[in-house]
């Protein structure tokens, strides 16, 4: 029993966890960025923004080099026979799914999915230990 229960130090945000690193990323090409011959690495909020959005274009258990848990599931809609909302209800739930996963992720908002042919559009904000990153996919 604490002596002072509402008065208790908040751990640090993403307090035990490593400085997040990754490959940098261009987006718009979709692949790494090197600098004479060697990847370019960014860490923190940066490196994170990378995670997610390899996350979210990677399907889901698909490709062997990543974990079963890493990507997305929003390939299981295509050919479904569902309304429109329940579509983007269950692309929004697929998305914060693959993220959650990610423990340098603190929380995931303002989540929007658009259909068009056969593109799936995503936008969200997600809070990382690092601060917030917003998404476009």
């Amino acid at each position: 029993m604490e002596l002072f229960p509402i008065i208790q130090p908040e751990a640090a945000a993403g307090a035990g966890l490593p400085l997040y690193k990754e490959v940098a990323w261009d987006f718009e090409q979709g692949r790494p960025i090197f600098k004479e011959g060697n990847p370019v690495f960014v860490t923190g909020k940066d490196a994170v923004k990378v995670w997610i959005w390899k996350a979210l274009i990677t399907n889901r258990k698909r490709y062997a080099i990543y974990d079963w848990d890493f990507g997305n599931d929003a390939e299981t809609l295509i050919g479904q026979d569902f309304a429109s909302s329940t579509k983007q209800a269950e692309a929004a739930r697929y998305i914060r799914e693959a993220l959650e996963i990610n423990p340098f992720i603190t929380d995931i908002s303002g989540i929007k999915v658009a259909f068009s042919d056969s593109t799936l559009t995503i936008e969200a904000t997600v809070t990382t230990v690092y601060g917030e990153v917003d998404i476009v996919v």
